[in-house]
């Protein structure tokens, strides 16, 4: 397109030139955007004044050469047309050395890196944009495609805009012999102290021109860019006592008809001079203003600088902005000086220029979209730091327009967008919820007053057009589905409205969840979720007067209740998923999604089998109870029969449910599940019934007594005998040792039976999960993870009747079983002679028959569980042994081996439990045992200081005796007591004598 503007450069400089790339013999220019989208009038203003876009743009354009022609605020300067090649400096000191080197003739340059595009994101040579009317390659010649193969000249910032503002040669050259005459009878002036529509009206003349219509058009354009700035909007307002402002009305009207003599010496140009200078010149205070305030009045000023902005879009493809953007922004920015424009002016303007262009060319190029989303958020910026009135006008006329035009498209977006133009769906709710927010939170005084509550300007939007979009597509599938419903009504079996609704309801929820809402997520965190949320309730309206009409089950009502369940467990899901990472786990979403009810009245029917089936169940658990002996030899995996007839009639149970032809299967499931459930915690209580714990066998303990000094060497040499009266154990121990089907064999049955049952209730949920996956009524991914149907009472109860049977064999064992060897003979009389080697062998025989009896998965559990209570038991006869016990520190040796010997019968070389097991559970035996080879005076002095310490300075004068908790510690007073009433030596005896007079037997 080179050809276009071969010898435009009117003798300016040029840069290195290049090779031509090949042309079209013919270029069109489009008309600009601005005539093309007549539906978005501009927010700028509307102009009083007459004044065509074609006006606006001329006037503009001798605006722009007249500032660039010196650089903004510095002298004008006479600049003779045969400028050379010299740079071109904005400095003073540079353009007095350089007179000849206007900005306007410096050449341009092929900015491939253009600061702004890269900074909006535009596209930039070599990756699909436009090559503009300035850029290397973009053809050159005279129409014809003859200059091929030639060199071409560089265009100039100044060729460049005549040519993007489509200024004819003949207009440019008469403005810039007239800007020459101005500058050389003005030297010294500043650009912004001259009036430029009136400096050109007196500089030329009817002979400038090609005939005398030409002329008195421009004269007229001239005159009613006057009439704009300074009378109809002035930056200052006019008095209406102003005399010159009625001498330039009566003037500019009188010219209109006929036009006036412009001559420098015309007694009309004398007095329109006059008159434009007195208004140009007013300033707020009154006092003489050097600067002249013509073009610099909203609307005027922003409606020509919206032309000098449009012109940075290449000509032939609206929807690219130039690759010289840097250059001519550069020097456009030169004339805010005269027109009043500042950057948040331009930010402004810029952004509508840029948003205006998307829409003016068919909205099909995203960059612009996107670049005037990033200019509004400098836009946004602005609004949060200026007070002024003028420019909250403006933008808020700006914005309003934009979010306007958004939300005709937003507020319906299903009917605006889809899949394949989704990314300008989501560049304009950018652009919407950036206008809305500035609207709301920098212009809006009922928001400052609110803002305590902090609303969410964006997420309201976004709530909005989702509600008013889905509502709206509601009411469209709605429609469809009567017709539908209409059109098959003669055909088998049609389809009821509502079932067919649902079906369409759900596609539209997929469409939305997986094409819009991952857009508007962006903005709203819960987009999905208030979508199905808004559909749900549409739906739901519908389907609630639905059921309030049924009065018997047809096929039909079927039919809507299974399509109306289907679709809401579809629309939950959404909203779950969506839900996930929110606060507060989607309650509030949820809550506005109220179930439809549809099946609460199969689901009664379906309630009242379950509970008939339960009931039953209770009672076949108590007939197989009754006849139970738990008989370790009933079946090879050593567990009850009554579990295998119990499981049997849950399988069978579980399986006519499902069998049942309704839709709902899982939705009643958790009914049946919880008394499924309950009926087998009912069998886990009955078969741990009795069975008695581990409170229920360790001994009372003996009253504390003070060891007689020197019995034990009373019988030394003679073997050791019985205790005529053996402790007295709790009530239950008796009893419980009546029964043949408590013994320890029958207690580990019990346990295999409860562990068989807890392995059993996992194959029991698979079991339902396959049924549910086999539902007609569920889909599989609902359940491939078992949903949350399983069993919530009885596994506890299993695993809580294992833990008490173990323990309670454990200390059985130890406590009430083997009694006779350890509490009735372990250090009676003389520890030599008592010590642990008989308990260990009938321990071992009991530890063999527990091996070969309980399910391996359970063994070492309750070995561990008898291992502590022979610990229990151990330090139970050290402290608590009665007054047939007494030791000495020598015994210390003795008591220290036997221990050992306890841990060595459970870690067996290494075939029994873990040392680290051993070690944990034997912590406290290891923490006493010290304390017998500790001597009596230390062990009483260590006594007085932590009963002092318990129990503070109100001990000092009398120790009090320390309560028994049966929490053995070598620093708890009552552990350290206990040591000292079973040392057999004189101190001791004193001590417990004097402090609390302890008697020396029971």
């Amino acid at each position: 397109m080179a050809h276009l503007f071969r010898d435009l450069s009117l003798g300016h400089s040029k840069r290195e030139s290049k090779p031509a790339m090949p042309t079209k013999p013919t270029i069109t220019i489009n008309p600009p955007a601005a005539s093309i989208a007549t539906d978005l009038p501009s927010p700028l203003g509307q102009l009083a004044a007459q004044l065509t876009d074609v006006d606006l743009r001329l006037t503009a354009y001798e605006i722009f050469v007249a500032a660039c022609r010196t650089s903004t605020g510095w002298p004008l300067t006479y600049i003779p047309s045969s400028a050379n090649n010299s740079s071109h400096s904005d400095s003073p000191t540079h353009q007095n050395q350089s007179p000849s080197s206007p900005a306007l003739q410096r050449s341009l340059t092929s900015t491939a890196a253009s600061k702004v595009k890269k900074a909006f994101g535009l596209k930039s040579p070599g990756s699909g944009s436009k090559k503009s009317p300035g850029s290397a390659g973009s053809g050159s010649g005279s129409g014809s495609g003859s200059g091929q193969g030639k060199s071409k000249k560089a265009l100039t910032v100044g060729e460049l805009m005549r040519i993007q503002m489509r200024v004819s040669e003949a207009m440019d050259s008469r403005v810039r012999r007239a800007l020459l005459r101005i500058s050389a009878g003005q030297v010294g002036r500043r650009i912004e102290s001259v009036v430029i529509p009136l400096e050109l009206l007196q500089q030329l003349k009817l002979s400038d021109f090609t005939d005398q219509q030409e002329y008195d058009a421009w004269q007229k354009r001239t005159l009613k860019v006057l009439e704009a700035g300074l009378l109809l909007h002035p930056r200052m307002p006019l008095d209406k006592s102003q005399n010159a402002a009625q001498r330039l009305r009566q003037l500019i009207h009188g010219a209109l008809d006929r036009p006036i003599e412009t001559g420098r010496n015309n007694e009309s140009m004398q007095v329109l001079r006059s008159a434009v200078m007195a208004l140009a010149s007013r300033s707020v205070d009154g006092s003489f203003n050097e600067a002249c305030h013509w073009a610099d009045g909203i609307p005027l000023n922003l409606r020509l600088y919206e032309m000098l902005l449009e012109a940075c879009f290449d000509i032939n493809d609206e929807t690219s902005i130039l690759d010289e953007i840097d250059e001519l922004m550069e020097h456009i920015k030169k004339t805010w000086v005269i027109l009043g424009i500042n950057q948040m002016l331009h930010n402004l303007c810029f952004t509508w220029v840029l948003f205006h262009h998307f829409v003016a060319t068919g909205q099909v190029e995203m960059d612009l979209l996107y670049a005037a989303d990033s200019q509004l958020a400098e836009v946004a910026k602005d609004a949060k730091t200026t007070k002024d009135p003028e420019y909250a006008k403006v933008l808020s006329s700006t914005l309003t327009s934009i979010l306007g035009w958004a939300e005709k498209r937003l507020l319906a977006y299903h009917d605006t967008f889809d899949s394949g133009n989704i990314e300008t769906m989501q560049g304009i709710v950018s652009l919407g919820v950036a206008a809305a927010r500035i609207l709301v939170e920098d212009i809006s005084n009922e928001y400052r007053r609110r803002r305590k509550n902090e609303v969410d300007v964006a997420r309201s939007r976004i709530d909005t057009y989702i509600r008013s979009s889905l509502r709206t597509a509601f009411a469209q599938i709605m429609e469809k589905a009567d017709s539908s419903r209409r059109a098959s009504k003669n055909q088998p079996n049609p389809l009821p409205v509502l079932a067919i609704l649902a079906k369409d309801v759900g596609e539209l929820a997929v469409k939305e969840k997986q094409v819009f809402s991952p857009i508007l997520k962006g903005w709203h965190p819960l987009a999905a979720g208030l979508a199905v949320a808004t559909l749900h309730s549409c739906y739901g309206n519908e389907i609630k007067q639905f059921i309030s009409g049924i009065t018997e089950l047809t096929p039909d009502a079927v039919q809507v209740l299974r399509a109306a369940d289907k679709l809401e467990k579809d629309l939950v899901q959404i909203a779950v998923e969506d839900s996930v990472d929110s606060d507060d786990g989607g309650k509030a979403i949820i809550r506005e999604m109220p179930p439809f009810e549809a099946e609460a009245a199969i689901a009664n029917l379906v309630k009242a089998w379950v509970k008939t089936r339960v009931d039953r169940l209770k009672e076949w658990v108590d007939r197989n109870l009754q006849q139970e002996v738990w008989n370790p030899q009933g079946n090879e995996e050593g567990y009850a029969p009554s579990a295998v007839e119990v499981m049997r009639i849950f399988y069978e149970t579980l399986d006519a449910y499902f069998q049942l032809p309704i839709p709902m299967h899982p939705a009643v499931l958790p009914d049946l599940m919880v008394g499924l459930d309950r009926c087998l915690q009912y069998y886990v209580a009955k078969a741990k019934s009795g069975c008695g714990s581990r409170n229920t066998f360790v001994p009372t303990l003996p009253a504390l007594t003070r060891c007689t000094t020197g019995s034990k060497f009373q019988g030394f040499g003679k073997k050791k005998e019985k205790s005529p009266n053996p402790q007295k154990r709790n009530s239950q121990v008796a009893t419980v040792n009546g029964d043949s089907s408590f013994g320890i064999p029958q207690l580990c049955v019990r346990i295999n039976t409860l562990h068989r049952i807890r392995s059993e209730l996992d194959a029991l949920e698979k079991r339902i999960v396959t049924h549910l996956r086999n539902s007609e009524s569920a889909n599989v991914e609902d359940f491939s993870n078992g949903l949350e149907k399983k069993f919530e009472l009885a596994p506890a109860a299993c695993v809580e009747g294992i833990q008490q049977l173990c323990e309670a064999v454990a200390y059985k064992i130890i406590f009430h079983d083997l009694s006779p060897v350890l509490w009735d003979g372990l250090y009676v009389g003389d520890p030599s002679y008592s010590r642990i080697e008989p308990f260990l062998q009938e321990l071992e025989k009991n530890l063999l028959i527990i091996s070969n009896t309980v399910h391996e998965r359970v063994r070492t559990r309750i070995i561990t569980d008898i291992m502590r209570a022979s610990f229990d038991g151990f330090l139970l006869v050290l402290l608590a042994g009665g007054p047939s016990r007494a030791f000495t520190r020598q015994d210390s040796p003795i008591i220290e081996d036997d221990f050992k010997s306890i841990k060595d019968l459970f870690w067996a070389n290494g075939d029994g439990l873990p040392s680290e097991l051993i070690d944990k559970f034997s912590t406290t035996v290891r923490g006493v045992l010290p304390l017998f080879r500790t001597d009596t005076e230390s062990l009483i002095e260590r006594f007085r200081r932590v009963t002092l310490e318990t129990y503070g300075s109100s001990a000092r004068s009398r120790l009090p005796l320390p309560p028994t908790s049966g929490q053995w510690n070598p620093t708890e007073p009552n552990t350290l007591l206990r040591v000292l009433c079973y040392r057999n030596d004189e101190a001791a005896t004193k001590f417990l004598k004097k402090t609390y007079n302890l008697p020396k037997k029971l």
